[in-house]
């Protein structure tokens, strides 16, 4: 048995003594489709984080299971796991990443009375909407918009700067707060276009970029795009640097966008995985040879935030453990304290550069 540190005494749970029942939660993420890097980070955080609890005695005496929806990021698809989620009588989804399935999905959850926790859905209207069953772990696109934009204000002020975003919920949110971030510093973007995802050539939208000079590329979407983008750029003989946010945080990005991917920049919090709270689970992971890049980390402490509200609450109720979530806290987790606001946004985030190099990323 792993000894009991921080990260895995958050996870215990009153009355470890015979399994009376089974308490069932559910994660939603793109399992498969062109965002299924981002589906295996949240599976392997959901799957260690239920191992972690039911070692330690499972939750209120009972053991975790775990459910698993494929919603491929797709909004129709993300609804038809929801209502499958509810018919399963889960009591929490994990869930899901890309913020144009969380943010309809949620409604299902909201009427089926389903907390609601994403690792990585970062669009504000995914809370704003003011249910009473939305949290989430990782910060929203204000927040991150506004690093992104000031830091283009300050370090490419004097370049011809482009702001692309694929039309998503998350990629023109993400776009749009940087812009106006961008904007409201005095620098104003030569060129704001949108593409069409899913596509293997964007050699047209290249050739825009070539001609109107541009040398700084923002992505306001998915790293699956920005790596053919920013590859397909070089090889017109571009010399441009790319931008983007947290979807970048896959070492998929690298393989897509190969040395063309030297010098890309992006958003994202402080590398969890150099936490001290989150020290023993790194080594498990590794153990596994799991690197748990990305949002493994944030996944398991959206478990985690759930098992420590609901052993406070005394119940695995979802509305008694939103309320709790809201009016307790801070909740121990692997990436520090986390307390939430009133709309369920962490009260805290702490967004910063970071910088792809010889095939990894580091915070710069």
């Amino acid at each position: 048995m792993l000894k009991t540190t921080l990260a895995a005494a958050s996870l215990l749970a009153l009355g470890a003594g015979a399994v009376q029942a089974q308490i069932s939660i559910a994660l939603q993420a793109p399992i498969t489709g062109q965002y299924a890097a981002f589906g295996q980070q949240m599976r392997e955080g959901a799957e260690q984080a239920v191992a972690d609890l039911n070692a330690h005695g499972g939750v209120l005496g009972q053991q975790v299971t775990l459910e698993v929806g494929d919603d491929a990021c797709d909004p129709r698809q993300a609804v038809a796991v929801a209502n499958q989620m509810a018919s399963r009588e889960v009591k929490v989804v994990i869930g899901g990443f890309c913020s144009g399935s969380s943010i309809p999905a949620s409604k299902v959850y909201a009427e089926e009375g389903i907390l609601q926790i994403s690792p990585a859905s970062t669009n504000p209207a995914y809370t704003d909407n003011g249910s009473w069953n939305t949290f989430r772990v990782c910060g929203r696109d204000d927040q991150q918009g506004e690093v992104a934009g000031k830091y283009l204000a300050d370090h490419f002020k004097d370049d011809k700067i482009a702001i692309l975003n694929d039309n998503s919920a998350y990629g023109k949110g993400l776009a749009d707060q940087t812009k106006k971030a961008l904007n409201a510093a005095g620098v104003q973007e030569t060129m704001d276009a949108t593409y069409t995802p899913g596509e293997r050539d964007y050699s047209a939208l290249v050739s825009r970029l070539k001609a109107a000079g541009i040398n700084v590329i923002y992505v306001g979407g998915y790293h699956t795009e920005a790596g053919l983008i920013i590859r397909q750029a070089k090889e017109q003989g571009m010399k441009a640097t790319l931008v983007g946010g947290d979807a970048l945080v896959t070492n998929e990005f690298w393989q897509i966008a190969g040395e063309s991917g030297g010098g890309t920049l992006m958003t994202f919090p402080a590398d969890p995985r150099r936490l001290p709270t989150a020290a023993a689970v790194v080594q498990e992971f590794q153990a596994k040879n799991i690197d748990p890049e990305g949002y493994v980390l944030y996944t398991y402490a959206a478990v985690q935030v759930w098992a420590e509200a609901a052993k406070k609450a005394d119940s695995s109720d979802p509305h008694k453990v939103a309320s709790m979530l809201k009016s307790s806290g801070p909740w121990q987790t692997v990436l520090g304290p986390i307390s939430f606001d009133k709309k369920g946004d962490v009260t805290n985030s702490n967004y910063v550069i970071y910088v792809w190099k010889n095939g990894g990323y580091a915070q710069m």
